[in-house]
């Protein structure tokens, strides 16, 4: 059981930054981000390889960052230029195996979430 624990969010003005953080406990290949506003469905944000890559949904692209240090099996999530629509509570998952897609329903671990709000 892979346990993650999220960290950073909150409230800021639209136009400012916030960063996340999220710990695992051990190493898996894939792992990312997902979020859900209320009244919404979880949607994925970005997600990370341990070769490498990454991948943004069109949503973020240009706007948010993610990276990872696998020596810390930590991944981060860098947002900048928020908009309040970017609003919701923001999850890292993670999944085993040697692929990674954005889909909720592929990934096998779930942190607990952190919130972050965007005023106008």
């Amino acid at each position: 059981q892979v346990q993650l624990v999220e960290s950073g969010g909150g409230s800021v003005q639209a136009g400012g930054s916030l960063s996340l953080s999220c710990a695992a406990s051990e190493y898996t290949y894939c792992m990312g981000w997902f979020r859900q506003a209320p009244g919404k469905e979880r949607e994925g944000v970005a997600y990370y390889t341990g070769g490498g890559t990454a991948y943004y949904s069109d949503s973020v692209k240009g706007r948010f960052t993610i990276s990872r240090d696998n020596a810390k099996n930590t991944l981060y999530l860098q947002m900048n230029s928020l908009k309040p629509e970017d609003t919701a509570m923001y999850s890292c998952a993670a999944r085993r195996g040697s692929w990674c897609r954005l889909r909720t329903d592929e990934y096998d671990y779930w942190g607990q979430g952190t919130q972050v709000t965007v005023s106008s």
